[in-house]
């Protein structure tokens, strides 16, 4: 029987976590009863986000431990939105504290950590479930839809990436105390996979009835950070002519078990406009992100007015096969977080916390989408060699059974919540 309230705890508030979490309060049926951080200024600021909601009529407190707050607290979940390294140590803890777990996006640190969170998971009955919000895009679920009715024929090759230039962010790391810089400083690969591969893994059925094989990475040398240095922070500025170990831009291959290819690319020290160039390529027809992130072209032979010529997506498409959820009918708040995706990975979290059941992002894909970034360093480290993708599932994934049926599943469209 689905919950009316549950209590979840925001482990790391942050700017990305404070207001993730100012969003999940709004979501119906959610308290949180107890906020942390590390910074003491960070966990205060937190516990005024949580009283300022209008609905809070409870107490809140605060933690500097987030050890300390899993022992003393009675939490039905946690949301951590920490440094990238440190999510999946805290997912555990937090599952073997009784707690199920949404935790923010990143790259894995090893494949024996990707193991031990689904074993952890297993093991204690928690799920754990990746905050990829690009996975409630717009374009992306639009195209989910006209995949699933055929329109693009059978999937064969599909591409992403997450360009976004964010020099200032990377090197102003210590200032605003953020993870990203101490990654980029020792760390070459594909650090920041799950954007883009979350929901190109959806599409083709990853870790139910198909899967990852194997990955190949190459990155190229590194000088726009050193670049954005010299011409913003000068000679003097203790990084200048620092010999960063993360190449500008990172390309990585994955072939999957039915014979797909993924093409990804990671590349965050350059100017350049945001893009995530969302692609997918099937024997009907092809959808290509357009360079702005907020339209696409598309091209589907037999359908298209004129042979081999693109098509505007947005204008002709996207309302016609809009994913349910999409539907301007009031139900999603189109102005909260990236464009209305934030809100709906957060009340997706929350349906699966308050139901006591499987998420829609179990933790057999959040394991296999941030184990990315550890292989990914070891094929870039043995100059672009080709290595084996490990299956999560123990081999489960060739017929494991339907995921759980929900307005927010995205392995199928369950039209009989939109009816």
């Amino acid at each position: 029987m689905k919950k009316e309230v549950c209590k979840i705890g925001c482990i790391g508030l942050s700017g990305r976590g404070s207001s993730m979490m100012s969003l999940l309060l709004d979501l119906p049926g959610v308290t949180v009863p107890a906020v942390c951080d590390k910074v003491p200024e960070r966990m205060e600021k937190g516990i005024e986000i949580v009283k300022g909601k209008e609905n809070c009529d409870y107490e809140v407190r605060g933690y500097l431990d987030y050890r300390e707050m899993l022992e003393k607290e009675d939490l039905d979940a946690v949301f951590i939105a920490t440094t990238w390294i440190t999510h999946i140590p805290i997912a555990i803890d937090a599952m073997r504290a009784g707690c199920h777990v949404g935790m923010e996006v990143g790259g894995a640190n090893n494949i024996q950590e990707c193991f031990d969170l689904v074993r952890t998971s297993e093991e204690t009955g928690r799920f754990c479930m990746l905050m990829e919000n690009c996975c409630y895009d717009r374009k992306e679920m639009a195209v989910f839809n006209m995949v699933k009715q055929g329109l693009f024929g059978e999937v064969v090759h599909m591409e992403g990436g997450y360009r976004h230039d964010l020099r200032d962010e990377i090197v102003l790391g210590r200032e605003n105390i953020h993870g990203r810089l101490r990654n980029f400083m020792n760390r070459d690969g594909e650090l920041y996979p799950t954007h883009e591969i979350g929901p190109l893994a959806k599409l083709v059925g990853i870790n139910r009835g198909n899967r990852f094989v194997s990955l190949v990475s190459m990155s190229s040398k590194s000088r726009g950070l050193n670049e954005w240095i010299k011409n913003n922070k000068g000679e003097d500025y203790d990084l200048y002519g620092y010999d960063w170990a993360c190449g500008d831009v990172t390309t990585t291959i994955l072939r999957c078990a039915n014979g797909e290819t993924i093409s990804i690319h990671h590349d965050c020290c350059l100017p350049r406009p945001y893009s995530r160039e969302y692609t997918v390529q099937g024997t009907k027809g092809v959808f290509r992100e357009a360079p702005d992130d907020t339209n696409g072209v598309i091209y589907l032979e037999g359908i298209s007015e004129t042979p081999h010529k693109w098509e505007d997506f947005n204008e002709k498409y996207r309302a016609r096969y809009d994913h349910p959820l999409w539907k301007d009918d009031g139900t999603v708040n189109f102005t909260a977080g990236h464009g209305g995706m934030d809100y709906l990975i957060l009340a997706a979290f929350a349906d699966s916390v308050l139901s006591d059941a499987e998420p829609p992002i179990d933790v057999y894909d959040t394991a296999t989408w941030m184990a990315i970034t550890a292989l990914s360093e070891q094929s870039v480290a043995m100059g672009g060699s080709v290595v084996p993708f490990p299956d999560f599932t123990n081999g489960r994934w060739i017929d494991r059974e339907p995921s759980r049926r929900s307005p927010y599943c995205l392995d199928e469209i369950c039209d009989e919540f939109f009816q």
